[in-house]
């Protein structure tokens, strides 16, 4: 399984409020951590971001993270709506 470490505490904020106000955001975030490649929806992203991952975490709620395989750590970067790329 995969830690989690945040970019920064807006991140860490705005997941801990989503995490409040949704029941499904946590069993995506397991899910999630057990395979950043493709659970909940993940995709690679192309352009400037590329490099990073997306995924939803619900209707509106999209989460960009990059991967270290490596050491097994998941960086959440940013969460927001769709306008976050």
């Amino acid at each position: 399984m995969y830690k989690i470490h945040f970019a920064n505490s807006k991140v860490e904020k705005d997941l801990r409020r989503y995490f409040n106000e949704r029941k499904d955001v946590q069993s995506k975030l397991m899910r999630l951590r057990e395979n950043p490649h493709s659970a909940a929806g993940a995709h690679p992203l192309k352009g400037e971001l590329r490099g990073k991952w997306a995924c939803w975490l619900g209707s509106n709620i999209r989460l960009i993270y990059s991967v270290n395989d490596a050491k097994r750590i998941i960086y959440f970067e940013a969460i927001g709506s769709h306008k976050i790329y």
